[in-house]
């Protein structure tokens, strides 16, 4: 019988909604084999998935979500599979980014704020937004705040008047060293929802086949912003590439359409494509740990 995946999960510790136990109860209720917490530019969260993956046979990956820049595309996301996500250097590094972030966030909601009194209305908080964060700050925090106080009917809304023409330039990874950094902690590099980059086929394979040169590992194939013949497309350039494929809801949990394991319109991973990960991982020094790793088990960095 097929077995499912979801390689694509936020929590708390960046800009979804729920706890990582929470998150891995909902995987295990929907029947998934495995999930990856993937937050944005943090691994705080990941130990504690772990932990509830064990008590309810949902393995769990331990990833990242990096922001990088390449070309003069600036806003690329870049996952990083089986990472040593203990790895004092990389933890001090992202501390480091996010605090660079909450500079940006508090710049944002200024300039929001200035926009807000022209039209006559309240101010948002920072200090309000920021200590109902438990990881780093982001722009959808910032959104969800204009909502709840309403100043915003939603939160595309929210962007749309405020986020977008309030925006700071946000800091990204070069994608030399992203991809590098991954590697050192012995983890597999992919290129999340590449029709966030660009639509046009022409420049996205050619931004994939120079990842590729540099260090990439596999590519997202099967994202919520994938129709069925992007999805054809990817799959044939990663069988030309040698890349692995992956996918992957991306939920936050605040989305009324996007559901873990599912995301939009019944999106289903095989839980099969998690092997050429693991012999990636596995050729860079990781090895199966717990009682039962086939089942309930994870990965974790040796030596």
């Amino acid at each position: 019988m097929e077995r499912y995946m979801d390689l694509h999960v936020h929590t708390c510790y960046s800009d979804g909604v729920h706890s990582p136990s929470e998150v891995v109860a909902m995987a295990a209720a929907k029947g998934l084999k495995a999930i990856a917490i993937a937050d944005h530019d943090s691994v705080s969260g990941v130990d504690e998935a772990i932990a509830a993956g064990r008590r309810l046979g949902v393995e769990v990956v331990p990833a990242v979500e990096l922001s990088i820049g390449f070309r003069n595309f600036h806003d690329v996301h870049l996952l990083g599979y089986f990472i040593d996500h203990r790895d004092a250097a990389f933890r001090a590094g992202l501390d480091e980014f996010s605090r660079v972030r909450d500079l940006r966030g508090k710049a944002i909601v200024d300039k929001i704020n200035a926009k807000l009194a022209n039209e006559r209305n309240r101010a948002i908080s920072y200090d309000e937004i920021s200590n109902g964060v438990m990881g780093t700050l982001s722009r959808l925090h910032i959104a969800r705040a204009l909502v709840a106080g309403g100043m915003a009917k939603h939160v595309q809304d929210a962007f749309v008047r405020y986020l977008h023409p309030c925006d700071v330039p946000k800091r990204h990874f070069p994608v030399e060293e992203a991809l590098a950094e991954i590697r050192r902690l012995k983890g597999v590099s992919v290129l999340a929802h590449p029709q966030s980059i660009t639509t046009d086929r022409r420049i996205l394979a050619s931004l994939i086949r120079d990842m590729k040169r540099m260090g990439l590992d596999g590519v997202e194939v099967f994202n919520n912003l994938c129709y069925k013949d992007d999805m054809i497309f990817l799959e044939c350039l990663c069988r030309d590439l040698d890349l692995a494929m992956t996918g992957g809801s991306d939920f936050h949990g605040n989305e009324d359409d996007v559901e873990i394991g599912s995301g939009r319109g019944g999106l289903a991973v095989a839980y099969r494509l998690l092997d050429r990960l693991k012999v990636e991982a596995a050729g860079r020094g990781w090895v199966a740990t717990g009682p039962d790793p086939g089942r309930n088990g994870t990965i974790e960095a040796q030596g």
